[in-house]
């Protein structure tokens, strides 16, 4: 027999507050998107193209010279591989502190883990300021060093109050008991069974990190002297915002010069973005989970 769908007809009101909801949410993803899509086709747009404005939706008068003039600049290349190194090594070290400390404050057998939670929270409420970490910085020789980049911000409070309560609600007292009772080292159960668990938390550990440490520059304009370590943020900065390239000649020049800037401008923004774009799509089903987990439950 045939089961017919019974359908409940919506009111008139229903529909336009539907339909307001559907034009609110579309005139947001264009705001949202435009931007984004602008960027893109200004970098494969010509500079006279992108100087008069005549970039709108597609790319005008299509090129490649941005990223051909990006890639040709051994200081942007340089740049790029230090902030991949930043990224990578500095997510590692971040994410295996943030385990290391979260787990055992989410074992109630676990001696103090209250008040060390307190004295957690109290830095994020109380913060010593930047002189004050400059001088721990400078006393502990690691100025100009890429330690300054790795170490200061290696551990975020909030990272490990959500790793903190996604290991309370995923990992029960019984299984680590259970371990206990079959001869299991505190080691050999955080490598066999906490970290095989917990990929949907790991994973939104290594999103959080990378985008911080990828997008870090202030530190490095605080900490960083020599330019072969620079990160790729911070090259940006100094050739667009502060405009360290010289703009002497005539008219012509200055102008070629300017859309230059502009179309450096716009292709360094993709290729910076590329990376985090890349990692998105690998971590994005465990992230929600994780989040929700660690952020609800508990």
């Amino acid at each position: 027999m045939n089961k017919k769908t019974i359908r409940i007809k919506e009111s008139l009101g229903d529909r336009i507050f539907i339909t307001a909801i559907y034009i609110f949410l579309i005139a947001v993803l264009v705001i949202v998107l435009y931007p984004l899509i602008y960027i893109v086709s200004a970098s494969f747009s010509s500079t006279s193209a992108v100087i008069s404005g005549r970039v709108w939706l597609w790319p005008v008068e299509p090129t490649l010279l941005g990223y051909k003039t990006v890639f040709q600049n051994p200081q942007i290349l340089q740049g790029f591989s230090n902030s991949l190194f930043y990224t990578v090594v500095g997510t590692f070290i971040s994410v295996s502190m943030t385990i290391m400390l979260a787990y055992p404050l989410s074992r109630k057998t676990f001696y103090g883990r209250n008040f060390i939670m307190v004295l957690l929270v109290f830095t994020m409420i109380f913060d010593g300021g930047l002189i004050p970490l400059y001088l721990v910085v400078k006393n502990l020789q690691m100025i100009d060093t890429i330690w300054s980049i790795l170490l200061p911000q290696a551990l975020v409070v909030f990272q490990v109050i959500i790793a903190r309560t996604f290991f309370q609600s995923t990992i029960p007292d019984e299984l680590v008991e259970a371990s206990e009772m079959d001869g299991c080292s505190d080691i050999g159960f955080i490598w066999k069974v906490v970290l095989p668990l917990s990929k949907p938390i790991i994973a939104v550990l290594v999103l959080m990190y990378a985008v911080m440490k990828w997008n870090m520059y202030f530190d490095a304009m605080i900490y960083l002297k020599s330019e072969e370590l620079f990160p790729l943020q911070l090259i940006l900065r100094s050739i667009l915002i502060l405009n360290q390239e010289s703009s002497s000649g005539n008219i012509e020049q200055m102008l070629k010069l300017q859309g230059l800037k502009e179309l450096m401008k716009y292709s360094l923004i993709v290729i910076s973005s590329v990376p985090v774009l890349i990692l998105y799509p690998f971590v994005q089903k465990h992230f929600v989970k994780g989040v929700m987990i660690g952020s609800v439950k508990g």
